[in-house]
């Protein structure tokens, strides 16, 4: 372990270890609930979002630079999901290339990143692959969801403005489970809210405090 992490912060291993530290990080304030996983997402849900961000680029290139994003499953899965299944195993290829070479320069290491990224890549898109398939039931979910809007919900996990939470409602007798936001002040566990609107960019619900009269 001690020789890892020696190899780790060599200089031909430190961009590479560079971003696997902050995917770390990243998963890490994920996890204590400072970030939504998709705080740093591209949202780009279809061919038309990408077009609309590719749309500074020429035609041909805009098609092409769709198309790649597309490939990769950029936009149909986090970004930084799919960031973090390219730090992986670019860092263990950049540990293996160059303790193996005996290479301890930085730039060499540098030239080293260019086919270890570019292989890593195809790597992470194999990887995310099963995650498109679950995210893109999660976006079924919103359409079934929609019949949410104006109904009543009760919190099933504290949320903020900036805190994702859940809460269900009942459709035709039927629990249904949010991913919910407040436009307003904190709502706890076992509140009720009112559900009013979809954040599309975010992709929860907004509630606000409801009280029967």
């Amino acid at each position: 372990m001690t020789e890892l992490l020696q190899a780790a912060v060599l200089p031909p291993n430190l961009v590479a270890t560079g971003l696997l530290v902050f995917v770390l990080l990243y998963w890490l304030t994920v996890i204590v609930g400072l970030l939504d996983f998709k705080t740093a997402d591209l949202h780009l849900g279809g061919h038309a979002d990408l077009h609309a961000d590719a749309g500074h680029l020429p035609g041909a290139h805009a098609d092409w630079f769709n198309g790649a994003l597309a490939f990769f499953n950029l936009g149909r899965v986090p970004l930084m999901l799919f960031v973090s299944f390219v730090a992986l195993p670019l860092w263990v290829g950049s540990i293996l290339a160059n303790y193996y070479t005996g290479n301890t320069s930085l730039l060499r290491g540098l030239l080293f990143l260019l086919p270890l990224l570019l292989a890593s890549l195809f790597v992470a898109k194999v990887l995310t692959q099963p995650f498109v398939r679950l995210f893109a039931a999660l976006e079924k979910d919103h359409d079934s969801g929609a019949v949410a809007l104006g109904k009543v919900c009760t919190v099933l996990l504290p949320t903020t403005a900036s805190q994702l939470g859940q809460a269900t409602v009942r459709i035709d007798g039927a629990p249904l489970m949010l991913n919910v936001r407040t436009t307003g002040r904190p709502l706890g566990k076992g509140e009720t809210a009112l559900v009013i609107d979809y954040d599309t960019p975010r992709r929860c619900y907004l509630i606000e405090p409801y009280t029967s009269v």
